[in-house]
């Protein structure tokens, strides 16, 4: 018979548990400032999850991932009336202490999966912490961006397979993540099956499953596993970059670029299309090419990174339309003759192993292309609109993405118009005597003094000017080897303002009287930038330089003043966009007369946009949909068929320009009176002194 007493005291115990069930505590989040009563014992996890709080979870809830990490606040809340103790919150769990051995855990911070609340209580939830954490970018004017991506984990235990309720191992997978996750699973990808029970028996069934777009099975993984990857990829016309993302932090943990091997079958776009029309199967010459080129890239930032290509889950690509087609497999030659038919404009996702990237990244990984706007205006320029957002803004903004083929977005919230303009590859440095890409050696930089004609120049790779102390030693280090695109911009520029070239564009040949640097070369002179050193060879700017950048940058000023034409009011806000445009100085673009007038103050150089867009659509699935929905409206303009094209190019190819009056850039830099080049100072198409040479008959 049991005694009384023992009896007695097992009843206090269950009557004490009772009663602490039935406490509530008030607990507040923050920066959500959700809040809601909770049995005392709750784990913060649960509650957060009860209250719709984004607080992050790889592992369901084990303690293995660290994803949930709070930090309970302490002290009087008269905001939220609540007074919370240290006491409010459960000692730390040896769960915790083996997280914090193995993996290190901030002072001040608990797993909010194994911390309990037993009182009322703040909680914070701090960035790291947060399913939807933005990544902040620099710029106060962009949007930061919101990590929701299309593919998460999830880490599960999933039942041991029994004689007597027969069924299959995908089965009970889906069953665990429903019950686990809240996750119903309606389709499994192939390489799943052929993985998944070797993976369950290795993980001594548990798995952390892959999960596409909330209902689709892509990959599994013994036991636990916390690494998802994806890669933002532009793919240029002469050059190629991976951004290697982590997919639940929004970190970029490795960028890789090289040219675009395409360059050998022709240096601009319709050269390539040429190619593919005059050369039988010239078209998957290009596309293996290619396709060859990201799968080294995609490995290179992997390996740069530490992880394997399995843990690469999603690719997103944007590129112009023939750059789009050509890694397709889908021949360009429509995109050569009006009306530039695309083979389509929609977004497209394709398996990876479709594009040649088989064994580069993880077997149940998709390649996302953007959508692209026209025939000539690609994905490459709606990830410029993604990243940059002026169908969001009141001001009319001009997009200029500043390549070998120009692409021009431009409008407000109201409207939205784009073309394309063939600039050709002079602004990214080809095309030039003494041009290079942006590369160890590349002057960057230049400023000439308008009374002795001498120049002074920065490098790539160096800190010192060409006139300061310590130049010698980053010539000797990195070399002086040519010029890139910024750099030409800015010596033609600086050209200019010293009068070394008149409006036209022609070097002054009389001024080789008062300088050395400006030399005859045959029926035209040149300017030498750079002399040769024994190991430096020497740098000058030709006639034939000169007019490259005027043919490149006329055709970008024509294309962007067709919209500006369009809309009926001139820019508010200039960006330039692309690799280019990351480093030119918007001074010396729009003393060039690159684009339309518009206050220096709102004129900006801002990367790599196109990447960065691509990099948006990577994290976050909603800008997928946004980015269709925009597209779906611009207008599309072709410059082929405008008529005021060719009057807008002619009046271009002048410094910096040869009518308009560009009265915001007059107010701000002080532009050479015009005058005419002495005789000599001949242009390379005969033109001498500004004016064509007649012959005498005889």
């Amino acid at each position: 018979m049991a005694d009384p007493e023992t009896v007695e005291g097992e009843r206090e115990e269950i009557e004490g548990a009772k009663a602490a069930s039935a406490k509530t505590a008030h607990v507040v989040f923050t920066p959500s400032g959700k809040r809601g009563d909770f049995p005392v014992g709750t784990p913060i996890l649960q509650a957060a999850r009860t209250l719709g709080v984004d607080l992050d979870s790889v592992c369901g809830g084990r303690g293995i991932c660290g994803r949930c990490q709070v930090v309970p606040g302490f002290g009087d809340y008269p905001k939220f009336k609540v007074k919370s103790q240290p006491g409010c919150i459960s000692d730390t769990t040896k769960v915790e202490a083996r997280y914090a051995d193995k993996r290190g855990l901030k002072e001040g911070r608990r797993l909010g999966c194994s911390a309990q609340i037993l009182g009322d209580l703040v909680v914070d939830v701090p960035p790291d912490s947060q399913v939807h954490r933005q990544v902040v970018r620099k710029r106060a004017e962009v949007r930061n961006i919101e990590i929701d991506p299309i593919v998460k984990l999830h880490y599960v235990e999933v039942q041991e397979p029994d004689m007597h309720h027969p069924s299959g191992d995908l089965e009970r997978l889906e069953t665990a993540l429903q019950e686990q996750w809240g996750i119903t699973v309606d389709r499994a990808d192939l390489p799943v099956l052929q993985t998944l029970q070797k993976s369950l028996r290795q993980g001594d069934w548990t798995v952390t499953a892959a999960v596409r777009n909330g209902h689709k099975l892509v990959y599994t993984w013994p036991g636990f596993h916390d690494k998802a990857f994806g890669c933002a990829v532009d793919i240029g016309s002469t050059t190629m970059s991976v951004h290697l993302t982590d997919l639940q932090t929004g970190e970029v943990v490795s960028s890789v670029g090289a040219m675009n091997p395409q360059i050998r079958f022709g240096e601009d776009l319709m050269s390539r299309v040429s190619y593919v029309m005059m050369n039988p199967g010239g078209d998957k010459e290009m596309t293996a090419a290619v396709q060859e080129t990201l799968g080294f890239l995609l490995v290179q930032a992997a390996t740069e990174a530490g992880i394997e290509p399995n843990d690469i889950l999603e690719l997103t690509l944007v590129g112009n339309p023939i750059m789009h087609h050509l890694m397709l497999g889908i021949d360009p030659t429509e995109l050569g003759w009006a009306p530039f038919a695309l083979a389509t404009n929609e977004a497209l996702r394709v398996w990876a192993s479709q594009i040649g990237l088989d064994g580069k990244v993880n077997p149940g990984a998709r390649a996302y292309f953007l959508p692209c706007v026209a025939g000539h205006v690609g994905a490459d320029a709606a990830a410029v609109v993604l990243s940059e957002a002026p169908q969001l803004r009141d001001e009319l903004t001009l997009i200029v993405d500043v390549g070998t083929n120009a692409e021009i977005v431009y409008g407000d919230k109201e409207r939205l118009l784009a073309c394309s303009s063939p600039t050709g590859p002079a602004l990214e440095g080809a095309q030039i005597s003494a041009g290079q890409r942006a590369a160890n050696g590349a002057i960057e930089r230049v400023r000439i003094n308008p009374e002795t004609l001498e120049p002074r120049f920065k490098v790539i790779g160096g800190d010192h000017w060409s006139d300061e102390e310590g130049f010698a030693e980053t010539a000797r280090k990195v070399g002086v080897t040519g010029v890139c695109g910024s750099g030409i911009i800015e010596v033609l520029a600086e050209m200019y303002l010293a009068g070394i070239i008149d409006e036209d564009g022609v070097i002054d040949g009389a001024l080789a009287a008062k300088s050395e640097r400006v030399v005859a070369e045959g029926r035209t002179f040149s300017y030498i930038l750079s002399r040769p050193d024994g190991k430096n060879p020497e740098i000058r700017v030709t006639q034939a330089d000169v007019r490259a950048i005027q043919l490149a940058k006329a055709a970008l000023y024509a294309g962007a003043q067709l919209l500006v034409d369009k809309v009926g009011r001139p820019p508010e806000r200039v960006v330039l966009a692309g690799a280019f445009g990351s480093h030119i100085d918007p001074k010396y673009a729009m003393i060039l007369g690159l684009v339309p007038d518009c206050e220096l103050d709102r004129v900006q150089s801002v990367g790599n946009a196109a990447g960065t867009g691509a990099r948006i659509a990577l994290l976050n699935r909603k800008a997928r949909d946004e980015i269709r929905r925009t597209v779906r409206a611009i207008e599309k303009i072709e410059t082929a068929v405008e008529p005021r094209f060719q009057e807008h190019f002619v009046g271009a190819m002048a410094f910096p320009h040869k009518s308009a009056p560009f009265p915001k850039l007059r107010a701000a830099v002080q532009l050479p009176e015009r005058k005419i080049a002495a005789k000599g100072g001949e242009s390379d198409d005969g033109a001498e002194g500004g004016r064509r040479r007649r012959r005498r008959r005889g």
